[in-house]
């Protein structure tokens, strides 16, 4: 794990884009605040730019600089998920601007995969985290399941869990207001 880590992070400081596993599949990443590499994300997957990717950071005080405002109830969400869990907030900021939805928000998730948080943690900036598909096909399950044309865009692939054949489910997804209101938009 800890090659994987740092060779990892010097591609995401190069502006590079990485195959890493998170805690629900694996997914295509890049610097979150560089926008050259986060276009290159979308270019990999052959996704427009009207589509916003979300982000994972290591922890919530890593999450408090990228938004403006943190509702109060983030904190009791994220700290009792029991599965993985993707916040949608308003006014995001400090990141690449093609990553940030027309209406300003953000999704974010802390993210709960050791491997993740460590490589996170290690980089100090959020990672873009985007199923490693190309837009429309299915997302792949396992590492085996994805297709030689994104393996071969990427810049760096993790060996960490390749063999793993654990089921992950996606995150719950729920939408966050600055006045504490909010949304579930997947369970």
């Amino acid at each position: 794990m800890h090659n994987d880590i740092k060779q990892a992070v010097q591609t995401l400081r190069q502006g590079g884009a990485i195959l890493y596993p998170t805690d629900t599949i694996w997914g295509l990443g890049c610097d979150a605040t560089n926008e050259e590499a986060v276009n290159r994300i979308f270019k990999i997957k052959e996704r427009t730019g009207c589509k916003s990717m979300m982000v994972l950071v290591s922890d919530i005080g890593m999450l408090q600089g990228y938004i403006k405002e943190l509702p109060d109830i983030a904190w009791d969400l994220i700290e009792y998920a029991e599965k993985p869990l993707t916040l949608i907030f308003d006014n995001a900021r400090n990141l690449a601007p093609s990553i940030i939805a027309e209406d300003g928000s953000i999704g974010i998730r802390v993210v709960q995969d050791e491997f993740a948080r460590r490589l996170i943690e290690r980089f100090r900036k959020p990672i873009v985290s985007t199923s490693a598909n190309i837009s429309g096909e299915p997302y792949p399950d396992f590492f085996d399941d994805i297709s030689e044309e994104i393996k071969e865009q990427v810049d760096y692939i993790v060996n960490w869990r390749q063999e793993d054949r654990t089921p992950h489910d996606p995150s719950s997804i729920i939408k966050l207001k600055s006045n504490g209101a909010f949304n579930l938009i997947r369970k």
